[in-house]
C-alpha cells in the first residue's frame, strides 16, 4: 500500500481510546456443544461432528470449550468422555469444561470422567439466582446454600477448576447475589459467571453488575475472576459482551453463529472478529468461515445470506459505484485498498475475497471486470449485450445466466 493506513481511513472508534479495551488478557469460552445445542431448532450432532467443531475452536485460539452436561444421561457421559480424550490424544490447547447443576449428582459424573481420562475438567456449577425464578421454583435460601456448598466443595476437593454460575444474574438482587457468591467462594469456586440468561440487560446494566461484582470480590480479598455469558433476546448480546470485556470480565462466552435457546447466545464468530478489528486479540481467523459452516452443517442451522462476515452476501456487490471503486483500487495493484474501500471488514482476514456481481444497479465496469476475471475478452458489443440484459433484470445475474448471454452473443 502506497499510503499509510491512518492517512486514508479515519477511525472514529479510537478517537477517545487511550488504552486497550481491557487491562486483562481475555479468554473465550465456547458453549456451542452444550448451551448452543439447547436451541429448539437444531439437531444434536453425532460425535464426529462435535469433534470437528472442537478442533476448529482450537484452531481459532479459543481457550475453553463446554463439552457437555454429563448429568443429563448416558449419551452425554459418552460424548463428554470422547471429547475429553480427543483433547488429550491430539494435544489440543483448548481446555475442557462441563456444565452441572449445583447438585452432587451432576458434579460427580464430571469428577469421574476427569479421573478416568486423567485430565482436569472445569466444572461450571449453575443455579438460578433471580427472585422470579425462586418464586416459580419455590426455593428457599437455606436449601440453595446447601446445594451450592456441597456441589462446589465436591468439585474443588477433586482438584477441578470450579466456576459458580448464577443463572439470570442480570435480574437478581445484589443482596442475594452477595450471599450466593460468598457461599460458592468459601467452598472453592475461583470464578463467578454472570449470566444474562433471558437477554434482559443493556450496556448500562452490564457495567453496573460487573462493578458490583468486582467490588464484592475486593471486599473478600480473594483472587476470583469474572465470566460473562449473554443471550440475544434484545439483539444486544454482542454489544453487551464487548462492554463486559471493557468493564472487567476476563472470560467471555459465546456460540458458533450465536445458536442457543430462543434467539440464541453471543455469536462467538462475531465476537472474535470485532475484538481482532479493535486490536484486542491477534488470532488467526482464517478458519472462522470453516467453523461457522461446520456449525451450520452439523446443527442444521442455515446461515442467512446477510449474516455478518460469514453470510454469502458479506463481500458481494453488484452496485456500480461500489464496484467501480473496488476495481479502481485493484487497478492500482493494491489489494489492501480493494479489500477495504467498501468493506468495514477485510475479507482476507477470514480467507475470503471481495466479489463483484452484475445486476440492474451495475455499471459497465462490473461487466468488464466479471469477463476479465474469467479470461473472456470484454469487447464493447459483448459488454453492452450483457449490460442491457442486466438493466432489464430485477435481480443480480448468476454466473450461468451471464455465461448464457456470452454464448448467445457468440451465436453458440
Amino acid at each position: 500500500m502506497g499510503m499509510n493506513e491512518r492517512e486514508i481511513i479515519f477511525d472514529w472508534n479510537s478517537v477517545e481510546r487511550v488504552a486497550s479495551l481491557t487491562s486483562s488478557k481475555l479468554e473465550f469460552y465456547d458453549e456451542t456443544l452444550r448451551d448452543g445445542i439447547q436451541s429448539p431448532s437444531i439437531t444434536d450432532p453425532p460425535i464426529e461432528a462435535k469433534i470437528e467443531l472442537l478442533r476448529l475452536m482450537n484452531d481459532l485460539g479459543i481457550q475453553w470449550a463446554d463439552i457437555g452436561l454429563p448429568g443429563a444421561g448416558p449419551r452425554a457421559v459418552t460424548d463428554v468422555t470422547r471429547l475429553a480424550k480427543v483433547i488429550i490424544d491430539e494435544g489440543l490447547a483448548i481446555r475442557p469444561s462441563c456444565a452441572a447443576r449445583t447438585h452432587v449428582n451432576d458434579v460427580r459424573p464430571v469428577v469421574e470422567i476427569s479421573q478416568s481420562v486423567g485430565r482436569a475438567i472445569e466444572v461450571m456449577a449453575f443455579i438460578g439466582a433471580s427472585p422470579i425464578r425462586h418464586y416459580a421454583e419455590g426455593w428457599d435460601m437455606d436449601k440453595m446454600l446447601k446445594f451450592i456448598s456441597s456441589s462446589i466443595e465436591l468439585s474443588a476437593k477433586a482438584g477441578l477448576p470450579t466456576t459458580f454460575v448464577t443463572e439470570d444474574t442480570t435480574r437478581s438482587r445484589p443482596d442475594v447475589l452477595a450471599t450466593l457468591f460468598k457461599c460458592a467462594i468459601d467452598h472453592g469456586a475461583t470464578r463467578l459467571c454472570l449470566c444474562d440468561t433471558v437477554g434482559h440487560v443493556t450496556p448500562d446494566g452490564v457495567k453496573n453488575l460487573i462493578s458490583f461484582t468486582k467490588s464484592f470480590i475486593r471486599s473478600l480479598n480473594v483472587d476470583v475472576s469474572i465470566d460473562w455469558h449473554g443471550h440475544n433476546d434484545r439483539g444486544l448480546s454482542l454489544t453487551n459482551a464487548l462492554c463486559a470485556a471493557e468493564d472487567g470480565a476476563t472470560r467471555i462466552h459465546g456460540t458458533a453463529l450465536g445458536v442457543g435457546e430462543r434467539v440464541g447466545n453471543t455469536p462467538m464468530d462475531q465476537l472474535l472478529l470485532n475484538l481482532k478489528l479493535l486490536g484486542e486479540i491477534d488470532y488467526d481467523l482464517s478458519k472462522l468461515k470453516d467453523y461457522a459452516e461446520a456449525a451450520s452443517r452439523s446443527l442444521g442451522v442455515s446461515i442467512p445470506r446477510t449474516y455478518p462476515v460469514i453470510g454469502a452476501d458479506a463481500f458481494r456487490t453488484a452496485t456500480g459505484v461500489h464496484a467501480a471503486a473496488i476495481i479502481k483500487a485493484k487497478a492500482k495493484g493494491d489489494e489492501w485498498l480493494a479489500d477495504r474501500i467498501y468493506s468495514g471488514v477485510p475479507a482476507a482476514m477470514i480467507g475470503k475475497h471481495q466479489v463483484i456481481e452484475i445486476g440492474p444497479l451495475s455499471g459497465e465496469s462490473n461487466v468488464i471486470y466479471w469477463l476479465r476475471n474469467r479470461d473472456i475478452e470484454p469487447i464493447e458489443e459483448l459488454v453492452k449485450h450483457i449490460f442491457s440484459a442486466a438493466k432489464s433484470s430485477t435481480k443480480t445475474l448468476v454466473d450461468d445466466e451471464i455465461l448464457s448471454l456470452v454464448n448467445e452473443f457468440r451465436g453458440e
